[in-house]
């Protein structure tokens, strides 16, 4: 298939971008869930939630690795911070 320019529309306010400092991943055989999660303590907020298929969530991995090595070699590395107390998420 030949390249092919792909327009993506978007609205300003999606443009602008939603910070997130916190994710929580969650899977069913047929679906990943990703909930993008802004924590302020003592609470956190859910900004944004994306639910995609397992073989794209691999392709995000492999995405995120990649653009990972590119970052580290110009800016180089990083150090991964401690994990966050897992006391934090949706309370049933």
């Amino acid at each position: 298939m030949p390249d092919q320019q792909l327009n993506i529309k978007f609205d300003d306010q999606t443009a602008k971008g939603t910070y997130a400092n916190n994710l929580m991943i969650q899977h069913t055989k047929e679906e990943f869930l990703l909930d993008f999660l802004n924590i302020l303590p003592p609470q956190g907020v859910l900004v944004s939630r994306i639910i995609t298929s397992p073989n794209h969530a691999k392709r995000i991995l492999r995405a995120l690795e990649e653009n990972i090595k590119v970052y580290e070699k110009s800016f180089g590395k990083l150090t991964e911070s401690s994990v966050p107390d897992r006391t934090i998420g949706f309370k049933p």
